[in-house]
Parts: C-alpha cells; structure tokens; sequence
C-alpha cells in the first residue's frame, strides 16, 4: 500500500525552550488528562499494554500508569520531550518508558500493544497513512488505537473560553497558534475518515466535539 502525499512542513519535534514551553501550557489541562486516562484505563485489562505515541510532557502516560498498572510505553520525536516526560514519571513515581523515535516507524514488534493512544499530534505527523499502519502493525488483534486531535472546522469561540484563564498575553499567542500553524494542519471529518479508509484499518468511528475529534480505530 502507497502512502498518502507527505504533508508539506517538516515535522519536526519541538525541543529546547519551545518544548519547555509546551510543557508548561499544558500541565493547564491536568483535568482533561485525567479524564482521559481515566476512560482508556475502564478499558484495559490487567497486564495491558499501552503505547502513547508522541506522549509530549508524559502527562497522559503518567495517568495511566497510576490508574492502570501494565506497561505503558511513550514514544517520542523529541528528545527533549523524553527527557521530560522521564523525569516527570521519576517525580510522579511510577514506571512509564518513555523512548525517542518516529511514528512513522514504531521501534516495535509486530502485535506487542493492546491500546495505542495518540493524543494532540496526528495533524503534525508528515507521513500519516504510514503512521496508521505503523499502529496498526503494532497492535495486537482486537486492540484500539484512539487519536485524539484538533478539528479543521474547529469553534473559535470554544477555542477562546478553553484559554481564556491562561493570562493575555499567553491566550493571544496560543490563539494565534491555532489560526495561523495549527488549523492548516488540522483534519476535518471527511479528511481523516478518508485516511482511515486507505490504511490497514479500513474503518474507524469519529466522535466530534466543538474543538476537536476522537477517532476510535479497531485492529
């Protein structure tokens, strides 16, 4: 199977201050995350093994450690995230192996995850239909990959009221962000589902919200 056209911008991983940066936005949404988390962990079973796929800060991944016990795995293009997210999981901790790599090219055998979560990033990945079936090829039969991510036709307002307690000057920069870097990247409904439909997974379910989207694939 070919892969879709590479999306035009280079994809890659924030580090340094930027990625510092980043991570400190983003402990805002501690709430959200852990209701993620708390959603994926009613559905492992003991022993499961979870691979979040460009995990950033690790805030995800560390949620579900706490929750779920197993094997949770975070990949990353950063290096600076990894060494983030390592000593984050050191402070919080618990046990979570954060590694570098590329989604396009998963550093793992055939069948080894029951859930692959992706949260924040798909819309960033350059090589897509590649990265779907690099998931795919990773899930064990009968596992879920989840990717949750910012929608093409996003709220704007709904955008606003989510950043409106991050200070001005902050909420200006990350709403300037959306408009001008993160919009062009992002999917909308017909896009992704399209994706979907040229990789190994064939089908998938999307579920909408004013922001963004979960697409919930099955192997």
């Amino acid at each position: 199977m070919t892969d879709a056209p590479a999306k035009p911008h280079k994809g890659r991983g924030m580090e340094g201050f930027v990625a510092t940066w980043y991570a400190r936005q983003t402990a805002h949404d501690r709430e959200e995350v852990q209701q993620t988390a708390r959603r994926i962990a009613d559905l492992l079973n003991p022993g499961s093994r979870v691979l979040e796929i460009a995990p950033g800060p690790g805030y995800l991944a560390i949620e579900l450690a706490k929750l779920a016990g197993g094997r949770v795995t975070g990949l990353d293009i950063s290096r600076t995230f990894v060494q983030i997210a390592a000593e984050n999981a050191r402070r919080a901790g618990v046990d979570v192996d954060f590694e570098h790599g590329d989604a396009a090219d998963l550093p793992f055998p055939d069948g080894q995850f029951d859930f692959i979560v992706c949260r924040a990033a798909f819309k960033n990945f350059t090589r897509p239909l590649v990265t779907l079936n690099e998931m795919h090829r990773v899930l064990k039969d009968n596992g879920t990959a989840l990717v949750i991510d910012l929608r093409k036709d996003y709220s704007p307002r709904a955008v606003s009221d989510y950043f409106k307690n991050r200070g001005f000057f902050t909420a200006a920069i990350i709403k300037l962000t959306f408009r001008t870097m993160l919009k062009s990247r992002a999917y909308s409904k017909e896009s992704m589902m399209g994706l979907v439909a040229q990789s190994q997974f064939g089908q998938g379910e999307i579920r909408l919200d004013p922001i963004g989207f979960e697409l919930w694939l099955r192997k």
